[in-house]
C-alpha cells in the first residue's frame, strides 16, 4: 500500500515525491512498486508479530522500483540486497553491520572502496539542529538551487546533501548539526569511531551526509568506489530507531544496509568478465565409463572445482582437443580398461607439466584423490 511508503520513508523525501511507481488497483485502493526495502522489513516485522520478539538478524534480496533517469549503473527496476538488525542498540551492533558490508564489498574484490560516516543524532538533537538550520535556509534562500528551495519546508536535512556547487558552497556557512548533538550522541559516535579504528577498517566523516530518507537517526554511512566514477554509491545504510514505533509496532532500535546489485556487478564486472579455467576436464568412453564420469563429476563439484564431464562420445583424440581448448588445468581419463578395473587416471595438463607422472586412482580411494587435489589443485 502507497500509504506503507509515505510513513515509512517520509512524504518530503525525494522517493515518495518524485520517484515511486504509484496506481490504484481494481479496487481503488493506491497501491505502490516498492522502492525500498526496510519499510517493507518493517511493515512484516509489525504484521506478523515478529517485532515482538527482538534481536533478529534479517537478510533479503529482490527487485525495487524507481522512476529516475536510467545511468550506469541505476535503472528504473534494480535489485538490493539488504540487511537489517532488529531489536540491536548497542553501538557494537553499527559497528558490526558496518564491518558486514565492508567485507562483503571487499571479499567480492571491488577496489577503490571508501567509508563515509555521519551521526544524525536522535529525535531531539535533529528537532533542535533543524529550527536553526531553516531559519538559516530562510535568511540565504534567494542564493540556493531551486530544488533546494521547494525542500526548506518539506525536508530541509536533505538539502545537506545537495550536489549543486553553488548550494554547497553556501551551505560551508550553514549551522552544524554536529553543534547541537547531545553529550550522549556524541558519545555514542567517539565509541563508534573508535571500534571502527580497532578494526582497521578506514572511515571518512562527512557531515553532510545524510542519507535520502526520513527514519534514519544516529549512524548514517556510505560505501562508495572510485571505480563507478560519479555515481560511486554501492552501499548505504544507517540506524532507524524509531522507524518501527512510527508505523505501529512496539518501541524497536534497529539498524541496517542495503547493497545495489547492478552497481555490484559493474564493479565486479572486471572480475566477473575473466572467464575461470576449467580445473578438471574428464575424458571418458564406454558404457560403463560413462556412468562412471557421471558419479566422479559430482563429487569434484564437491570441491568447489570447476569440472567439465564430456558428454560427446567422441573419440579420446577429440576429446583431448577439447579439453586443450578450454585450457583445462588437469584432465581425468576413464576408458574401457579404466572402468574395468575401477579406477581412473589423472593428471596436470599445460605444457608446462604435461609430461608430469599420471596417477592412476581407484574409484573407491577418496584419500589418494583428496590427497592429489590438494597438492595439484586446491
Amino acid at each position: 500500500m502507497t500509504e506503507l511508503f509515505i510513513r515509512g520513508i517520509g512524504e518530503g523525501t525525494d522517493v515518495v515525491s518524485k520517484e515511486m511507481y504509484t496506481f490504484l488497483d481494481r479496487g481503488e485502493r493506491s497501491c505502490t512498486l516498492r522502492p525500498e526495502g526496510t519499510a517493507s522489513v518493517a511493515r512484516a516485522l509489525i504484521q506478523n508479530g515478529i517485532s515482538s520478539n527482538p534481536l533478529q538478524k534479517l537478510w533479503y534480496m529482490g527487485p525495487m522500483f524507481r522512476y529516475e533517469r536510467p545511468q550506469a549503473g541505476r535503472q528504473r527496476q534494480f535489485h538490493q540486497l539488504g540487511v537489517e538488525f532488529i531489536g540491536y542498540e548497542s553501538v557494537r551492533s553499527d559497528v558490526e553491520i558496518i564491518a558486514l558490508a565492508w567485507d562483503i564489498l571487499g571479499k567480492l574484490g571491488i577496489q577503490e572502496l571508501n567509508l563515509e560516516i555521519n551521526t544524525l543524532g536522535d529525535i531531539n538533537d535533529r528537532l533542535n539542529f533543524q529550527k536553526s538550520f531553516v531559519n538559516w535556509l530562510e535568511k540565504n534562500k534567494n542564493s540556493l538551487d531551486l530544488d533546494s528551495q521547494n525542500r526548506i519546508n518539506k525536508n530541509p536535512l536533505r538539502i545537506l546533501d545537495s550536489k549543486n556547487i553553488q548550494t554547497k558552497k553556501i551551505l560551508e556557512n550553514a549551522p552544524r548539526l554536529f553543534n547541537f548533538l547531545s553529550e550522549k550522541s556524541l558519545k555514542r559516535y567517539s565509541n563508534l569511531k573508535k571500534q571502527l579504528e580497532v578494526l582497521n577498517i578506514p572511515y571518512l566523516e562527512n557531515q553532510n551526509l545524510v542519507r535520502g530518507l526520513d527514519y534514519y537517526t544516529h549512524t548514517a554511512f556510505e560505501i562508495t568506489s572510485g571505480a563507478l566514477g560519479t555515481q560511486s554509491t554501492v552501499c548505504g545504510g544507517g540506524r532507524y530507531d524509531d522507524l518501527i514505533k512510527q508505523m505501529g509496532g512496539g518501541n524497536t532500535p534497529a539498524i541496517g544496509f542495503a547493497i545495489g546489485l547492478e552497481r555490484l556487478i559493474l564493479l565486479a564486472g572486471k572480475e566477473l568478465g575473466v572467464p575461470r579455467n576449467t580445473d578438471i576436464y574428464i575424458i571418458n568412453q564406454g558404457l560403463i565409463a560413462e556412468s562412471l564420469a557421471i558419479n566422479l563429476s559430482r563429487k569434484l563439484r564437491n570441491y568447489d572445482l570447476l569440472v567439465e564431464l564430456d558428454l560427446s562420445g567422441a573419440s579420446f583424440s577429440k576429446q583431448f582437443k577439447r579439453a586443450n581448448k578450454l585450457k583445462s588445468k588437469s584432465i581425468i581419463v576413464i576408458g574401457d580398461d579404466e572402468a574395468t578395473n575401477n579406477v581412473f587416471k589423472i593428471r596436470l595438463f599445460n605444457e608446462e607439466s604435461f609430461g608430469n607422472r599420471e596417477e592412476t586412482i581407484s574409484f573407491a580411494n577418496d584419500t589418494k584423490l583428496e590427497n592429489w587435489l590438494k597438492t595439484n589443485l586446491l
